[in-house]
């Protein structure tokens, strides 16, 4: 097959991973809960199902003055003043109970079952049918998390890393859209034009200005949405940098175009893991383009483009690193220029940035490296290119990053060491930088070849030439703190 035999075609996204715990949201409003116990534990679970509205009837001896308050402050819990029976559970929609008796709570969720009301037995999850989550509180948003009884504490601190970052504002926005939902419906708009809705109305929501929705807020984000319409006909392109493969170095600005794509065209150096952030329903597509292998051809990728932005597509098209560098980004632009498309690029985290991050090193350094240049060792012909600017590549001021040079390693490390850079000026080279594969090799630059060639690498390379890669000054703390990376 020859590198112009490949053409772009759908690709698959991961599909969802194992789940040790489904996530379900019960709605409780007027429905019977009964909850067993009469400790702290029972009492918070009590007030939690009140929370959502459910009518709860709490079984116990002798309840603490946690729960005798909270019956006095909630009329829809209920203390019967005794120990639970299995008569007790007919019409449960759900069961909670919490024994410090393990046979206590066996029985208790046997006779659930056979009641037919899921169980949760408090601390035991193995007992249990489901079980609760760490709850985020925006209602009407509510967002759980659960390690599936595993970890309560680490629940508990993604639910306030999650706390820190959405706006207390969003209960009113998602109110609105409740309120909003009926008349949007009605309107005899098409169904594109609601999606840009909805998308506008997200980014407000998010955004966390203090300014809640008004009462005309609906008629005024329709006609802003409407007037920017005409402009939306012919679609938009978004060439937007995936970064070096870890899906969290993805920019903010990246996962929202994304999650609002109606089509995602990504490469072969794009992880699964980022092509499955867009939006579910997006056509994905791939034009993989690699060195030395069956590739597409910019043409064919370039034309694809524009018909799919023809056709009133929002394109999404994923690069490896930054679309900038050595992304062939101007081939692209240029095609959607001439066709008249709107285009905007959203800039990533290029390889050498985060191959720089994973082994412990600054690209720069005050004294010696005031100067990063970037390189490409692979010229159209696969080989090294003949335009180099040797001069530069070999100051001992500057510290290079080249991109694409493994297999043309030996031919480029034997020049630079003709062209007078020291042997043993230090390098490495990063394999799969940032991922969880990830391999590096550091040592000087004149080894390299040698170490290369033992180590059998296969995955996406970069090199990084210069003295500010050498050891750490003394009291100087590596930042190469990635624990799975396996040195060669």
């Amino acid at each position: 097959m020859s590198q112009a035999d490949r053409t772009p075609r759908d690709g698959r996204a991961l599909t969802i991973g194992p789940l040790a715990a489904l996530p379900v949201f019960f709605e409780l409003t007027g429905k019977r809960v009964l909850v067993a116990g009469d400790g702290a534990a029972a009492a918070w679970k009590a007030e939690l199902l009140a929370a959502a509205g459910a009518l709860v009837d709490v079984y116990g001896d002798d309840p603490v003055p946690e729960l005798r308050e909270l019956a006095t402050r909630i009329e829809r819990v209920r203390l019967a003043g005794r120990s639970w029976r299995e008569s007790d559970l007919d019409s449960a929609a759900l069961a909670v109970a919490h024994f410090a008796d393990r046979a206590e709570a066996e029985r208790f969720a046997a006779a659930a079952r056979r009641a037919g009301s899921p169980a949760n037995i408090v601390d035991r999850p193995e007992l249990g049918d489901f079980q609760f989550g760490s709850i985020l509180e925006r209602s009407p948003i509510v967002i759980g998390v659960s390690t599936a009884g595993a970890a309560p504490v680490l629940a508990q601190a993604i639910r306030a890393r999650l706390e820190a970052v959405l706006p207390q504002g969003l209960r009113d926005w998602a109110s609105a859209a409740a309120a909003w939902r009926p008349s949007l419906q009605s309107k005899p708009i098409d169904v594109a034009l609601k999606r840009r809705f909805w998308a506008r109305f997200a980014a407000l929501a998010l955004a966390d200005r203090g300014d809640p929705p008004g009462p005309d807020g609906l008629e005024s984000m329709l006609k802003e949405v409407s007037d920017g319409q005409a402009a939306e006909q012919t679609g938009s392109v978004a060439l937007v940098g995936a970064g070096p493969g870890d899906p969290d170095l993805l920019t903010l600005k990246a996962v929202r175009e994304l999650q609002s794509a109606d089509v995602v065209l990504f490469d072969d150096l794009v992880s699964p893991e980022t092509v499955a952030m867009a939006r579910r329903e997006a056509r994905k597509i791939t034009v993989g383009k690699r060195g030395y292998k069956p590739s597409c051809t910019q043409e064919d990728i370039s034309a694809l483009i524009v018909a799919l932005a023809r056709e009133g597509k929002r394109v999404v098209r994923l690069k490896g690193g930054d679309p900038s560098i050595f992304g062939r980004a101007n081939e692209e632009m240029d095609a959607l220029a001439r066709a008249g498309v709107r285009f905007e690029i959203v800039p990533g985290v290029t390889s050498a940035s985060a191959a720089a991050a994973s082994i412990g090193r600054s690209l720069t350094e005050r004294d010696l490296a005031r100067r990063v240049q970037f390189v490409t060792a692979h010229a159209r012909n696969g080989r090294l290119p003949d335009d180099l600017d040797w001069r530069a590549l070999v100051d001992p001021q500057a510290t290079t990053a080249v991109y694409m040079g493994l297999q043309t390693l030996p031919v480029l490390v034997e020049r630079l060491l003709r062209e007078g850079l020291e042997a043993t000026t230090p390098a490495a080279l990063v394999e799969n930088a940032s991922l969880s594969r990830e391999r590096s090799i550091s040592c000087a630059i004149a080894d390299l070849p040698e170490a290369v060639r033992k180590a059998e690498l296969t995955g996406p390379c970069l090199v990084l030439i210069g003295r500010a890669l050498g050891p750490p000054s003394l009291g100087r703390e590596q930042a190469g703190n990635r624990e799975e990376r396996r040195k060669v």
